[in-house]
């Protein structure tokens, strides 16, 4: 098997992608961010079944209208899986307080925010009126409560007037002036500054943590900003921050799979991969036994294809290929209900291709196509041209490369809530452009269009992106090795260690152009910190073949 690379991300023009200031569209590409299954998809019976009261789900209390107890645990049962983006069992939890106290206008608020969390904007507005029908003698808190939502929801319908998103967070100042020591207030006022109205905890960047901070001084240890605040360091590069707060919400919400996943995201961030697939291993365990109990299909969590998505990359980094293929197999046999798990399906074929397998990842890719879902359509074009080119097929790749550009124009350019916009997508069609540039006479176009791709994608922050664009990387240098570019594979070697020095791709990038440069030592010292990186690779990873034996790398030396 010959590996072969691709770029697979980033865009010719970035002004689109990296704009106003920087990074707030790419914010919206972190997978957290794509938290929701459709409604259609979560049957309504499901969504009220009766359930326990449940420990080890964090901490978070909000004292309430009501004078029954088990409502009032039931709504905090609720509050808890919300802020986890548990959507099923938060709206069981809420739908049982309701039960037992019917005219409890906080649980529809909840409810109201849960739809939301569930992509059901009418849904989400129809609990909000049922919150309203019943304000009449709650609190002024709760009526304040009320009313931060229904801005909220009023900018969310509304996402590119400014001025609703202005008046949301000014209906939370305005709570907040009244109650200063209110922890939720700050929770929700930390969401807000995030990129848009429809922010929940998984975007926020350096703006959010002061707020979330804050609810840290009013309750020591609160599970819920522990979770937002792992974000927010990831958001801003932070992973050392990120993997303190990640350790606190494991410890704190242990029976909640979110919360062990999102530790092992910075366990990987900082080389301890052995650990984040402890981590990702114990989320999935915690899911399968609540799927046996609950007779639950694990297509209709969101999570669940996540984590198996982040497990599959641990062991690919490892070099562990077959135990990878396995995982991401697994993964994409669940069923794509919404835009982001059908655009996540790019996993497969993108690791078919750099396997070499393209006949495998032409099939994967074109599955991908066939979805309800632009964004899938598009990627699903575009990584289809990057295996014809493998199949030697240039021309069948370049009408690929108009459809994924007919399918982009689609894509909306800004989305409600978590569903992949525009920018999150065009990075995949014009790598296939890029790479079409560099195989076609256009070597110095297509150079720097894959230049300028390594570039927007490192520029994407959140732990996911993070993954994918290291491997996005491996595949590019080895692509510019195969057709002799070595100014663009040392260009992408540097990128690479520069993105993760720990792993084992980025020394042999860096071994194989010192190696073409005449630089036998500092070869043999990169060839070494790979091998030792894949220390626990399969025997037969075709990477290694690359890595001379050891007697040869002392000899050269």
């Amino acid at each position: 098997m010959r590996l072969r690379a691709r770029a697979a991300s980033g865009v010719a023009v970035f002004a689109g992608f990296l704009f106003a200031g920087g990074l707030c569209a790419a914010q919206a590409e972190d997978p957290h961010a794509a938290c929701a299954t459709p409604p259609a998809y979560v049957p309504a019976e499901i969504l009220s079944r009766p359930l326990p009261l449940r420990q080890g789900i964090g901490n978070s209390h909000e004292t309430i209208t009501t004078s029954n107890a088990q409502a009032q645990a039931y709504y905090d049962q609720g509050l808890n899986y919300l802020e986890s983006y548990v959507w099923i069992e938060a709206a069981r939890s809420f739908n049982q307080a309701l039960h037992l106290d019917p005219k409890l206008a906080m649980a529809y608020v909840g409810l109201s925010r849960v739809y939301s969390g569930l992509d059901d904007p009418a849904a989400a507005a129809l609990y909000l009126e049922k919150a309203k029908s019943h304000a009449e003698g709650i609190s002024d808190g709760e009526r304040g409560r009320i009313e931060i939502r229904a801005k909220q929801l009023d900018a969310i319908a509304d996402l590119e007037n400014g001025n609703k998103f202005l008046a949301y967070k000014k209906a939370i100042d305005d709570a907040l002036a009244a109650d200063m020591d209110d922890p939720q207030l700050w929770l929700l006022r930390g969401n807000a500054e995030e990129s848009n109205a429809s922010g929940r905890g998984q975007r926020g960047t350096a703006g959010s943590i002061v707020f979330y901070e804050k609810v840290l001084q009013i309750v020591p240890d609160h599970a819920s900003a522990h979770h937002y605040l792992i974000h927010s360091y990831e958001t801003i590069g932070r992973a050392d921050k990120a993997l303190e707060h990640g350790e606190a919400y494991a410890r704190l919400a242990p029976a909640i799979p979110h919360a062990a996943h999102m530790w092992g995201h910075d366990l990987r961030r900082v080389g301890r991969v052995d650990d984040a697939i402890v981590q990702f291993k114990k989320a999935y365990a915690l899911e399968a036994d609540y799927y046996r109990q609950e007779k639950l299909d694990p297509a209709l969590d969101w999570h669940h294809g996540h984590n198996l998505d982040l497990l599959a990359t641990c062991y690919q980094y490892k070099g562990q290929i077959r135990q990878t293929e396995k995982t991401m197999r697994e993964a994409t046999s669940l069923k794509s209900l919404d835009a982001y798990r059908a655009f996540n399906m790019r996993e497969l074929p993108g690791f078919l291709i750099q396997r070499g397998r393209y006949q495998e990842a032409l099939g994967a890719a074109k599955e991908m196509g066939g979805t309800e879902f632009p964004q899938s359509r598009c990627v699903g074009h575009a990584l289809a041209g990057e295996a014809l080119i493998g199949l030697r097929k240039m021309d069948d790749a370049t009408h690929e490369l108009e459809a994924a550009e007919e399918e982009l124009k689609q894509v909306p350019l800004v989305t409600p809530g978590t569903i992949p916009r525009r920018s999150a997508v065009e990075p995949w069609v014009e790598a296939l452009r890029g790479e079409i540039q560099l195989r076609t006479g256009k070597e110095k176009e297509g150079r720097e269009t894959l230049r300028q791709v390594e570039r927007a994608m490192r520029a994407i922050p959140g732990p996911d992106a993070w993954t994918q664009t290291l491997f996005r990387l491996e595949l590019i240098a080895a692509t510019a090795r195969e057709v002799g570019d070595w100014e663009l594979a040392d260009f992408t070697a540097a990128q690479m260690l520069d993105h993760d020095p720990a792993y084992a791709g980025s020394h042999l990038a860096r071994a194989l152009v010192l190696e073409h440069r005449g630089d036998p030592a500092g070869a043999a010292k990169e060839f070494d910190a790979a091998r030792l990186a894949w220390r626990d690779a399969d025997p037969d990873l075709p990477e290694l073949k690359l890595i001379p034996a050891t007697q040869e790398i002392k000899a050269s030396r």
